[in-house]
């Protein structure tokens, strides 16, 4: 394992085959979406993609993952091609990785878990989201060490006796358990230094993002906040926490611009960046961004909500927020009665608009951003009144939610303020 992080560290740039199954009644067309997704994420490594292989199975190999024929259809291509590197779309056991080093000769093996460490690894930037990926990385080697050490096997004593291959191998779990020992350790002081600053923010307006990973949601917190948030079209682009403080007619509040979700996301992630998701669990107001414009966004709605279930952050007003209006392609799915919206006023009449509470923008063009706005102030001043309920902007902000931008007009036209 420790050559496969060495690899991707060098930056060279390696070719790679992409390598996924199609299982039991899923269509070849979803995993090769599926795909697309891995080749994507490659690519944010510098990672070429050559080809892609997809094998129908009912379930994984248990020697290979692939079938034993379809491997060698790999290897084939892989030799005259000169690829160094094999990426599996999912986790491969440690039975998996030992057969396939067997089998494989001065070509990386990588699966999708790995990948996606690599790439938080590269994008952390503080102390905290740092350790949090180093932890996350030991707590993914550690079950895998054997695979490191099978070339000592035959170097065993007789019975009762351990050889220089064992005892190497039990020296390094024992060092990688300490490490992550420690490395809890640490994450807890940084949760703690954590909470007090998130406890001094008691009594302040809280608001998430969240969203599939590279919906937009860093182009909505630069729009809002009209502050310089790195935004960028690269899956993972931000992995560290960012909180700006927003006012909106005399309304302060804080966003945060959260680490977004991913189908298959490691649960060794999971566990290490639990200080990070806390951002989400305490926030009073949640904005669930979506791209659109890509055709398995209702999956990664549900992806998304999964994971909010998984962290205990479902109990929450929560905003969602249709982003790249402009970027949809008139495609089969989803459906829609005639033909696929094309202006803001469009998208309110589909079979979208059916959600509670949603909204439609083009973050990227500032198209639907006055009622993104309206309706984030709905929710935050809702929450805002309940800390002050004396605060002297309420009344003129009741008449701002009733009539927007006129709402001046409205007054000098004899509407009265609400004294309530």
């Amino acid at each position: 394992m420790k050559k496969e992080f060495h690899h991707i560290r060098d930056n060279k740039a390696p070719q790679a085959v992409l390598v996924g199954l199609a299982l039991k009644d899923q269509k070849v067309e979803k995993a090769q979406e599926y795909l697309d997704e891995l080749a994507f994420l490659a690519s944010t490594l510098g990672i070429e993609t050559r080809k892609m292989f997809i094998q129908r199975l009912e379930h994984p190999d248990k020697k290979y993952f692939v079938g034993k024929g379809k491997l060698e259809e790999i290897m084939t291509y892989v030799k005259a091609e000169g690829i160094d590197t094999i990426i599996f779309d999912d986790d491969l056991s440690s039975a998996h990785s030992r057969n396939l080093d067997r089998e494989v000769e001065d070509v990386m093996i990588i699966d999708r878990s790995l990948l996606i460490l690599q790439i938080f690894a590269m994008r952390a930037k503080s102390s905290q989201a740092k350790t949090q990926v180093e932890l996350a990385q030991y707590q993914y080697m550690l079950p895998r060490l054997t695979n490191l050490w099978t070339h000592h096997s035959r170097q065993r004593g007789g019975v009762g006796m351990k050889g220089p291959g064992e005892t190497e191998l039990e020296t390094d779990k024992r060092i990688i358990r300490d490490k992550i020992s420690l490395l809890r350790k640490k994450l807890k002081k940084i949760a703690v230094q954590s909470d007090l600053r998130r406890k001094g923010r008691d009594k302040e307006v809280r608001v998430a993002l969240v969203g599939y990973t590279n919906v937009g949601k860093s182009t909505i917190m630069r729009l809002l906040s009209k502050a310089d948030v790195f935004a960028e079209n690269k899956l993972f682009a931000t992995v560290d926490s960012t909180v700006r403080k927003i006012t909106m007619n005399n309304v302060p509040f804080l966003m945060t611009d959260t680490v977004g979700f991913i189908r298959k996301l490691p649960t060794t992630l999971i566990e290490s960046f639990k200080s990070t998701l806390d951002e989400i669990v305490e926030a009073d107001v949640l904005i669930h961004v979506v791209d659109v414009s890509h055709e398995s966004f209702e999956e990664h709605v549900t992806v998304v909500n999964n994971t909010l279930k998984d962290i205990k952050a479902t109990d929450k007003p929560t905003l969602l927020v249709f982003n790249k209006v402009d970027s949809f392609e008139d495609k089969e799915y989803p459906p829609f009665e005639d033909h696929p919206p094309a202006t803001i006023e469009e998208w309110k009449e589909s079979y979208l608009a059916k959600e509670n509470n949603s909204v439609f923008v083009s973050a990227l063009k500032s198209e639907g951003v006055e009622e993104l706005k309206r309706k984030i102030f709905e929710l935050v001043s809702d929450k805002f009144y309940k800390i002050y309920p004396n605060h002297h902007s309420f009344a003129y902000n009741q008449l701002w939610l009733k009539h927007g931008e006129n709402w001046a007009e409205a007054l000098d036209n004899g509407e009265g303020l609400d004294e309530e």
